[in-house]
């Protein structure tokens, strides 16, 4: 899958999670750049990822992100494994 395509609907989760059309994630998109991006936040968009893609994320995985562009990377190694 393409990483324009994994944005596409990467971006599909954020705005189903945050309930804003508007958002637009970028690479260095980050917890900072939205407001309501708290811990509750967190693990929906965890979850609405992994059922968006079909896979599925540890912890620690999670824990190592620090932006979107990171996390799109994680996205396409378990899309290719």
């Amino acid at each position: 899958m393409s990483r324009e395509k994994i944005y596409e609907q990467l971006n599909t989760v954020f705005q189903d999670v945050f309930d804003d059309d508007s958002i637009k994630v970028e690479d260095n998109t980050s917890a900072k750049d939205i407001s309501a991006w708290d811990s509750m936040a967190h693990i929906n968009l965890v979850l609405g990822t992994e059922q968006e893609f079909g896979i599925k994320f540890r912890t620690s995985e999670v824990a190592k992100l620090n932006n979107v562009g990171e996390f799109i990377d994680l996205i396409q190694n378990k899309l290719a494994s």
